[in-house]
């Protein structure tokens, strides 16, 4: 309750907040939001430019742009939200058992984590799409297979800095089997930071997956992603900038208003940040 009333004083956070849980129920209601269906197609209203009917305009085969980008909510905000959740638990694990036992385990499996961060996430995000093949499903994996080690990182610095507490020695006085100590009182007290992490990254997966969806990589036609959407439009940027422009502004304000909560809850979090305030 603390952490929500720190976070609530900041009003750039609240807004952001709210703003935030506004696209997150028109994504999960699109279907009574949305004036049309995604694939309802309206020849005759081809590159419509916006007005009362279609507030963001029509494409090329004459689809409602606002109702589309209301779908795609859904599609991008699930993967944002299911990759992090794949890629926060498997990097949570790797990073609380590297950081609590050290040694040999901690050594290996922390260069293969250096490896994969030497490779940007982007690439390496397509090359797993690329090798599992088009789809959702194989979108998130990419997606979260190429995250895990910064959550890896996170985990072991923080389950480093507590296992030396006086906390987690009055619980292995006491008898504490290794996972209890792990599981019940090292792990709750990294939540803080695996949170703040979370917030964020669900912003840098849904613009990943746009990237892999724009290269033809993700999430297809006529599946309404933000990323395939502008995809499909820029061959019409020049004669009709608004089928662009909208998807666009979908991405940067979501990613936008991600950040924004991510950095506001870090700053709730931290007790130090709390004082100098």
């Amino acid at each position: 309750m603390e952490t929500l009333k720190q976070f609530r004083k900041s009003r750039v956070s609240r807004i952001a907040m709210d703003l935030l849980i506004v696209i997150i129920l028109l994504a999960i209601f699109a279907d009574y939001v949305a004036p049309y269906t995604f694939s309802e197609q309206h020849p005759e209203a081809a590159f419509t430019s916006p007005n009362i009917k279609n507030l963001m305009g029509t494409d090329n085969f004459g689809r409602d742009i606002f109702s589309r980008i209301i779908f795609g909510a859904r599609i991008s905000l699930k993967i944002g939200f299911i990759s992090v959740i794949i890629a926060g638990a498997i990097g949570t694990l790797i990073g609380a058992f590297a950081g609590y036992f050290g040694n040999t385990f901690d050594r290996i499996v922390m260069r293969i984590m250096d490896i994969v961060l030497s490779i940007p996430s982007l690439v390496l995000a397509i090359a797993i799409a690329a090798s599992l093949g088009n789809g959702m499903k194989n979108l998130i994996i990419a997606v979260s297979l190429s995250s895990v080690p910064r959550y890896a990182r996170i985990v072991r610095s923080t389950v480093m800095s507590l296992k030396e507490k006086e906390f987690i020695e009055s619980a292995r006085v006491s008898g504490a089997s290794h996972m209890r100590i792990l599981f019940v009182h090292i792990l709750p007290n990294c939540i803080a930071p695996i949170i703040v992490e979370a917030t964020i990254g669900v912003g840098t997966s849904i613009l990943s997956a746009a990237s892999l969806s724009f290269i033809g990589m993700g999430v297809l036609p006529p599946n309404p992603e933000w990323g395939s959407m502008l995809s499909e439009s820029r061959m019409y940027f020049r004669d009709y900038p608004y089928m662009s422009m909208f998807p666009g502004l979908a991405i940067a304000i979501t990613i936008l208003l991600l950040n924004i909560v991510g950095d506001g809850l870090r700053d709730a979090m931290d007790p130090k940040l709390r004082r100098a305030k």
